[in-house]
């Protein structure tokens, strides 16, 4: 018999173990402040035994939160271009994926996130450590500013998602992909990187 090779599958239930775990980790402490080896802990088992099954802490986290595309391997395509048009080529490469069938999965994880607050903290994790923060340091802002920015973002492309897809406001919800790329991706370049307003001063 010709022997089998890759990755040997495991047992099922310590996989899923290990992700209750790391959805329990990623939601309380954040992506940044959970770590493989509090993960394993949590789960009873060794960390090299997490590392076995998902990899990185990233790929544990894509998993955990059953991500429907890796933003490592498609933001470099948003990022490789002049600065002034970086705000279309996110709504592009956003509307591209909601639209196309990896964007069901992403329809049900926003669905769940606005009544169930674990995979609303999975969700925030999501976007602002692997979508914002990979975008944003990649552009020359002020780091404090970095926050406001990329929330601001965030509210524009989970809103035309909820429009486009749950909600499905007309003309929103029917229109051409380019029409809305040509819409919202100035608005979204200027949360990128045009000026803020400055703050009132205290009163």
């Amino acid at each position: 018999m010709a022997r089998r090779t890759g990755r040997r599958p495991g047992n099922p239930g310590t996989r899923e173990g290990i992700l209750d775990a790391a959805r329990t980790a990623f939601a309380e402490r954040g992506f940044d402040g959970a770590s493989i080896r509090a993960i394993a802990a949590a789960a009873a088992v060794d960390p090299a035994l997490v590392h076995h099954y998902f990899g990185t802490k990233d790929q544990l986290f894509l998993a955990a939160m059953n991500a429907p595309f890796d933003p490592r391997e498609l933001l470099p395509k948003v990022l490789a271009g002049d600065r002034e048009s970086i705000g279309e080529r996110l709504v592009r490469l956003f509307l591209g994926l909601w639209d196309s069938p990896a964007g069901t999965a992403g329809v049900a994880l926003l669905r769940s996130a606005l009544s169930n607050e674990w995979t609303a903290r999975l969700l925030r994790e999501f976007l602002t450590t692997q979508v914002l923060r990979r975008v944003l340091d990649n552009l020359d802002v002020d780091p404090a500013e970095l926050p406001l920015r990329g929330s601001l973002v965030a509210s524009q492309l989970i809103g035309l998602a909820m429009m486009r897809h749950l909600i499905r406001l007309e003309p929103v919800a029917s229109a051409a992909p380019e029409t809305l790329v040509t819409m919202i991706g100035p608005t979204v370049q200027r949360y990128l990187t045009g000026p803020l307003p400055t703050p009132p001063p205290p009163v």
